[in-house]
């Protein structure tokens, strides 16, 4: 952490000084900073920004539907943390909820705003001693890949589930259930949400980083020009344009009750009992979750989409627990990063960190300009539109497991994904996993060469 112009800046595990020749430690990092922001690609970086507002908006919308969460003050912390994650790792690191922490408050009405905090702290205090430990990296190089390609493919799959839940059924997010069947049309319809998924499949197809398909100059046709338009449009921004134009048309009288001006920012007061249940209901099962989808699978998942850029696993436990220990004392909803954001931030277009960076500058505008008012018109999206968005977000992140090239990993990594889903928990196929993928070892031991210190060390991850 340094001290520049009256300003903390914290310093990433990937960015090292290691030049012993060097008077002081000059702020040469601003530059990375700089370099991390710069686009790829306008339009493209745009649309990325979209990708991970499936899962952000409706988990926001119902804690501040059920239990009277702070949007105005979660925009501002959220956008600021959008800002400086895209600035220190220049990748498109997502902030979403923790949505553990968050399906108990939504399920418990006992557990209140007190007891959510509570619970992003100690979650963020605890992923925090392990970054800075390095306890964090050691499990990170531990767990066998097919592990987590197994908590991808569960998470990834999740999400799609839920996903076409929203689409097909109508959401009330204030109780965090579903009701009947959506009709096909209206401006929220069945029939307005296939239109978009075939919209997305058009433009982006399967999700292939592959812009030379078209850009054959020499050879190109009319027909080829207008796939290279088609296929250059951005649209999961488009997407969501269209759905905020509907929830202006639904629901008209949201915008002549909007307050401008920024929520009051104030420091939640957390009794005794709010801390012992945060822990208890909270802590407990959403540390697994984090440690597994929001540090391991994310590090996993940006060092294959983005192999030239390092993201270790002591910064992004880092990162996470220096956002919650101070966002979660003013009211911010508890937050992490997550591999099914980052997923769909990518399938979309998103390469840097000006995704995410412009993603935050749009929260923090509308924090403080609109504040809490915003939710009368988030109240009006259409939660089809946002089932499109998470379910090509979520297809993304599963479809990283078809790097698993033998029966055997392939083997444990469908073990880890179905203890995860019909379970509901992402650590108990996690030890599933682990305790298979040790069976397997023993099972094959000296017939492969392989030694006990082979079985009892895993593959290491990159």
């Amino acid at each position: 952490m340094f001290l520049h112009n009256n300003k903390f800046i914290i310093m990433a595990s990937t960015l090292q000084e290691n030049n012993p020749h060097s008077q002081a430690p000059k702020p040469n990092f601003m530059l990375k900073f700089k370099e991390n922001l710069i686009f790829k690609s306008k339009w493209a970086e745009l649309n990325g920004a979209m990708g991970d507002l499936g899962t952000y908006i409706p988990i926001v919308l119902a804690l501040t539907l059920a239990s009277h969460l702070n949007l105005g003050t979660t925009l501002i912390f959220t956008g600021v943390y959008n800002f400086v994650t895209g600035a220190i790792y220049g990748v498109p690191m997502p902030v979403q909820p923790m949505k553990s922490i968050a399906a108990v408050a939504i399920s418990n009405p006992e557990f209140g705003i007190p007891e959510v905090m509570a619970a992003g702290i100690c979650t963020a205090g605890i992923l925090f001693v392990l970054g800075v430990t390095g306890l964090m990296r050691i499990v990170y190089r531990l767990i066998p890949i097919s592990v987590v390609r197994g908590i991808q493919l569960a998470q990834g799959l999740s999400f799609a589930m839920t996903a076409v839940k929203y689409i097909r059924n109508v959401q009330d997010f204030a109780k965090s259930k579903s009701g009947a069947q959506r009709d096909w049309v209206g401006l929220d319809g069945l029939l307005l949400a296939l239109i978009c998924a075939v919209f997305i499949v058009i433009v982006n197809g399967a999700g292939d980083d592959d812009d030379d398909r078209v850009d054959n100059q020499e050879s190109e046709t009319g027909w080829k020009k207008v796939q290279k338009i088609i296929f250059s449009l951005p649209s999961a921004f488009l997407i969501f344009l269209l759905g905020v134009v509907l929830a202006i048309i639904r629901g008209p009288n949201a915008i002549k009750g909007f307050k401008f001006g920024p929520s009051k920012i104030e420091v939640i007061s957390i009794s005794k009992h709010a801390w012992k249940q945060g822990f208890i209901k909270g802590t407990i099962p959403q540390l697994p979750l984090s440690v597994l989808n929001s540090v391991i699978a994310v590090c996993k998942l940006s060092t294959d989409l983005f192999p030239e850029r390092e993201v270790t696993a002591t910064s992004v436990s880092m990162t996470v627990g220096l956002m919650n220990l101070i966002g979660c004392w003013f009211g911010a909803m508890p937050c992490c990063h997550g591999a099914g954001g980052l997923a769909g931030q990518y399938k979309f277009g998103g390469r840097s960190g000006g995704c995410v960076a412009l993603l935050g500058v749009a929260k923090l505008i509308l924090g403080l300009v609109l504040g809490s008012s915003m939710v009368k018109v988030l109240t009006q999206f259409p939660v089809g539109v946002l089932g499109v968005l998470l379910l090509f977000a979520g297809i993304e992140l599963a479809m990283c497991a078809r790097d698993m090239n033998t029966k055997e990993e392939a083997f444990v990594v469908l073990v880890c994904t179905s203890v995860s889903l019909v379970g509901s928990s992402a650590a108990l196929g996690f030890l599933c996993g682990i305790v298979v993928h040790l069976l397997l070892k023993m099972r094959n031991m000296g017939s492969d060469g392989q030694s006990c210190s082979d079985v009892l060390w895993f593959h290491r991850n990159p």
